[in-house]
């Protein structure tokens, strides 16, 4: 709980230091941590003050999201094989290519969690993550890159910044405003800190807890029909997977995607609809599917 309370500071200094700054560089982690005077000089020099959460820049939701991963890295571990993670990217990367936001930051990055808990999260910026559970569900290359389209879609809508809520930057960007042409005293910068340390737990809180709206799942599921067939995929690969998600009601209270997204049934409901509405759907090629079965293989 200390590294990661300490870790929260460090990456809300970061973010902290890009809003109070109209053309920020940004150096490495180390540069920034715990130091405070840095940041308040910064705020010294600031010609501009975001007013708006729309206002947020790539930038910044790239380090948002590397913040938030790192949330994500504390609680689960990564699953230790480049050839399989390679291969994930490979998907990954090919389906986002295709969706509406084809270039974040710094790319789009897919890591593989090494447990059996069944889920799949998108960070702000472009990172995403896959369990080995989930990943274990699929039974194609269709299945598996209809859930990378889904969370590819998530980060092409900001869904993630989507879930901060209003109220912590509306009084960060007020208190940014009234002290922007000052050096900031402890107690503000201390403020500050601690309204970005809540932006970040709003963000980890949706992906490992809450999960995000009803609504945003939907519009993901959509998203993700839509890049598939753009790609080349048979989007019926979603519907065949979310088919698998029926929980185990002896393994206890619901976890990961059971805990946090809407029932399977819901969503394959609306999925067949927009199925429905869509022109012929590509097939699914038997060379995916051998391909898919060979980096199966790896996968312990």
């Amino acid at each position: 709980m200390k590294n990661r309370h300490w870790f929260l500071m460090a990456a809300s200094l970061i973010v902290l230091s890009l809003l109070v700054t109209a053309c920020s560089s940004m150096g490495s982690l180390s540069d920034l941590t715990g130091k405070a005077e840095g940041v308040a000089a910064a705020a010294q020099k600031a010609n501009k003050v975001r007013q708006s959460f729309a206002d947020i820049t790539e930038e910044e939701e790239y380090y948002i999201g590397r913040a938030v991963s790192a949330l994500i890295l504390s609680k689960y571990p990564v699953y230790q094989n480049e050839t399989f993670t390679g291969y994930v990217n490979l998907l990954g990367n090919a389906v986002a290519l295709y969706s509406d936001r084809p270039e974040t930051y710094a790319g789009y990055h897919f890591l593989v969690l090494d447990t059996d808990e069944v889920n799949a999260m998108a960070a702000p910026g472009g990172f995403i993550f896959l369990t080995k559970g989930l990943i274990k569900k699929c039974r194609n290359e269709e299945m598996l890159a209809s859930v990378l389209a889904h969370e590819v879609g998530h980060v092409s809508a900001k869904h993630g910044l989507k879930s901060i809520k209003k109220s912590r930057l509306i009084e960060a960007f007020g208190i940014l405003g009234q002290e922007a042409a000052k050096r900031f005293a402890p107690e503000e910068l201390d403020k500050l800190t601690e309204i970005f340390e809540n932006v970040l737990g709003d963000v980890a809180e949706s992906l490992i807890e809450r999960g995000y709206d009803r609504k945003y799942e939907y519009e993901a599921d959509q998203l993700s029909l839509h890049i598939l067939s753009s790609t080349g995929y048979n989007p019926y690969g979603l519907l065949d997977f979310l088919g698998t998600l029926t929980p185990d009601a002896s393994s206890g209270p619901a976890q990961g995607w059971f805990k946090t997204h809407p029932s399977a049934q819901d969503r394959m409901s609306r999925v067949q609809k927009e199925l429905n509405s869509m022109t012929q759907a590509a097939s699914t090629e038997s060379a995916r599917t051998s391909r898919f079965s060979q980096y199966m293989k790896l996968l312990k």
